[in-house]
């Protein structure tokens, strides 16, 4: 069989003999892969003039309802990927996190259309005065960089390393060109095929490379963007390529890193938080045959705790079956290859010289299935570094397999010291019921991690575990993590627009954002708002209500309804040494009677108040004070039918700005109403 790349709508065969896939159980050949003769100039010209193109005059709402299709899609042929998966060695559980944990962070992200507007450009923070009048403002917009993202992902999972990437690339409205380790690039490719062949995704915004991609930054510019997954040498040796640093070239490294564990002082055997520990560290040695860039590489253990530890997880470890993963009772499969089961032996040789080996079946462990000689099995390997501040091998080198070292420690700051010893990690996990040494760990500790998961009793029945980034959380870590990020929700999507800072009047802004800035014209509305449909509202129609004197009548009132009997409200002997002069209106009320000026009460496009935004009370209404309010479109924000049945509808956000007889400002918020389209398909 031959891996093919998928290069300008076609699948393409590499040229020459490419390079000899097998299957890790068997250590059968079952391709072949090269890319040979691939253009990688067009591949990346053809993403950015014709994937880049389609995919930037599409809003965020109609980018995420693409990528929400893709994932219902694959998620409906999910069982296909399954058989081709074991063939990298996976067990059911590993194959589930790659195949249905990728397609889960596609839904993820489909999910964050809802947090952006129905826009091609995204409008970024506050607005920022710039003037003493108001007519000069700024503020920033975020749009698509006009390049491609270079995903460079790592062999240990073929689908997840993928989808969890171009999940953000295409919400953000940018094509991507995705190179997968060629060890395992069969199941990518397989995946890839579905997803061309379903058609959902824009001509040019997905291609593959399934051989070698030597030369591809030569091709990459400044609007491009490039993502590498992998160890540390080879993304130092991308990140310093000419053309990345000449073209100023955005670059984001995610590389394995020695991953810390932490057993709090609190957690003694017969704890629930031991067993806890134990679990989750025996865990992370196997799921993936300890081939995750998340894995526990350094069990952090108090000394008077070792000997407990290191003999429960030697007997947890002792019942892991290995062998073919589509047998009953096998728990761990074998690395992707035999290469990658050659480079663990050189890295455990090295750890091995100044450390007690606690747990090793060496060759005499026994598989169920599969062939011991031909497949790449490795048995599970426990150590122990006496003294974790003199022998350093532990902080320096990573057997990317089942390999992990137990330290001891004594006293949380040494903990801390000792995880700080790796210069950086993906994350940290610390096991404790103590809140106290929680906290300590994790503002002691967070500036070398890029995630801490705190486990105990209370989280743990739902808890996703120490190796499991989230697509609404940040990935990566500083250091030897290599210092970049992926996911983390809306701040992904981000790294892959551009922010530009945009000055001019309030007005002007207005209509560039097309969300109302404070200071902007308004246009008075001859008809009532809440009697216009979703689609007749535009950015700053305005309605000026009528207005109200308030009294003490009302504020006794309020009171009375509210059951708020501040004294600032209710008794005018206890203001002095305040701000206040006489008794002042609750800022509910003021609120609360806005709301009565503006709302027009018959039925009509209205459906209900969605909710309240920016609530601010910025000047004492007295009794005698005269309000009224100005009632503006800010925003629309249209929403997508749940069904057939549901009612066509859309979120407008009015700005609600409450004013005295003077013309100043006593009261500013936003409120959300849910309004009726004209439109019902």
């Amino acid at each position: 069989m031959v891996i093919k790349n998928y290069f300008k709508g076609e699948w393409v065969a590499g040229e020459g003999k490419g390079t000899p896939l097998y299957n890790a159980i068997t250590g059968e050949e079952i391709a072949v892969a090269g890319s040979k003769g691939i253009d990688f100039g067009e591949m990346l010209d053809y993403a950015r003039e014709i994937g880049g193109y389609q995919l930037r005059k599409m809003t965020f709402h109609e980018r995420g309802n693409m990528i929400k299709a893709l994932a219902l899609h694959l998620h409906k042929i999910r069982n296909s990927f399954y058989a081709l998966s074991y063939a990298t060695g996976a067990t059911k559980i590993d194959s589930w996190i790659d195949i249905e944990g990728g397609i889960g962070n596609l839904f993820a992200y489909a999910s964050l259309r809802k947090q952006f507007p129905n826009e091609t450009y995204y409008v970024d923070g506050d607005m920022a005065p710039l003037s003493k009048g108001g007519s000069f403002i700024g503020h920033h917009i975020m749009v698509p960089k006009e390049g491609v993202a270079v995903h460079i992902n790592a062999y240990n999972f073929p689908i997840w390393g993928m989808l969890e990437k171009i999940a953000v690339n295409l919400l953000a409205g940018m094509p991507a060109v995705v190179k997968p380790a060629t060890v395992t690039c069969f199941l990518t490719e397989l995946m890839v095929k579905e997803i061309i062949k379903s058609k959902i995704l824009p001509e040019g915004s997905l291609q593959l490379i399934s051989g070698s991609a030597r030369g591809i930054l030569d091709h990459v510019d400044m609007q491009d963007v490039v993502t590498f997954t992998g160890s540390a040498t080879t993304g130092k040796m991308l990140k310093a390529h000419a053309n990345i640093i000449d073209r100023a070239v955005p670059f984001n490294m995610e590389a394995d890193s020695l991953n810390a564990a932490i057993l709090g002082e609190d957690a003694i055997a017969g704890t629930q938080e031991f067993d806890l520990f134990i679990k989750e560290v025996r865990k992370e040695m196997t799921v993936k045959a300890g081939q995750k860039c998340t894995a526990i590489r350094r069990i952090i253990v108090p000394e008077k705790l070792v000997d407990d530890v290191q003999k429960a997880l030697s007997a947890s470890l002792a019942k892991t079956s290995i062998g073919d993963p589509q047998l009953e009772g096998v728990r761990m499969g074998a690395l992707a290859g035999q290469s990658q089961r050659d480079e663990v032996m050189e890295q455990l040789s090295i750890l091995k010289k100044n450390a007690t080996v606690l747990y090793d079946a060496h060759d005499d462990f026994e598989i169920t299935g599969g062939d011991k000689k031909k497949g790449a099995f490795v048995s599970p390997v426990l150590l122990l570094n006496e003294k974790p501040f003199e022998n350093m091998a532990c902080h320096e080198v990573e057997a990317f397999g089942p390999v992990s070292t137990i330290l001891p420690y004594n006293g949380i700051e040494e903990a801390i010291a000792i995880a700080k010893l790796g210069k950086g990690s993906l994350v940290s996990s610390i096991t404790t019921y103590d809140d106290k040494i929680a906290k300590e760990y994790v503002l002691g500790a967070a500036s070398y991690h890029g995630r801490i998961l705190v486990l105990n009793r209370d989280c743990a029945k739902e808890s996703t575990g120490h190796g499991s980034p989230m697509p609404l959380l940040t990935h990566g870590g500083p250091g030897h993590a290599g210092g970049g990020e992926e996911m983390g929700g809306i701040r992904g999507v981000k790294h892959y627009m551009q922010r530009t800072a945009i000055q001019g009047s309030p007005t002007t802004l207005s209509a560039i954002t097309n969300v109302y800035q404070t200071g902007g014209k308004q246009k008075e509305s001859e008809v009532h708002l809440f009697r216009k449909h979703f689609e007749e509202l535009n950015i700053g129609d305005t309605i000026i209500t009528a207005k109200h004197t308030v009294t003490e009548t009302d504020i006794t009132n309020f009171a009375n309804v509210s059951g708020d009997n501040f004294y600032a409200h209710m008794d005018a002997t206890s203001l002095e040494g305040t701000i206040f002069e006489q008794r002042v209106a609750h800022g509910y009320f003021v609120l609360s009677k806005a709301a009565g000026l503006f709302v027009d009460a018959k039925k009509g496009p209205v459906l209900l108040n969605y909710g309240l935004e920016d609530c601010r009370f910025t000047k004492p209404v007295y009794p005698g004070t005269t309000i009224g309010v100005k009632f503006t479109v800010k925003e629309k924000v249209s929403q997508d039918k749940r069904d057939e049945e549901d009612i066509a509808k859309g979120i407008v956000k009015f700005l609600v700005d409450v004013y005295d007889e003077t013309g100043e400002t006593v009261a500013i918020a936003t409120i959300l109403t849910m309004v009726k389209k004209l439109d019902q398909s």
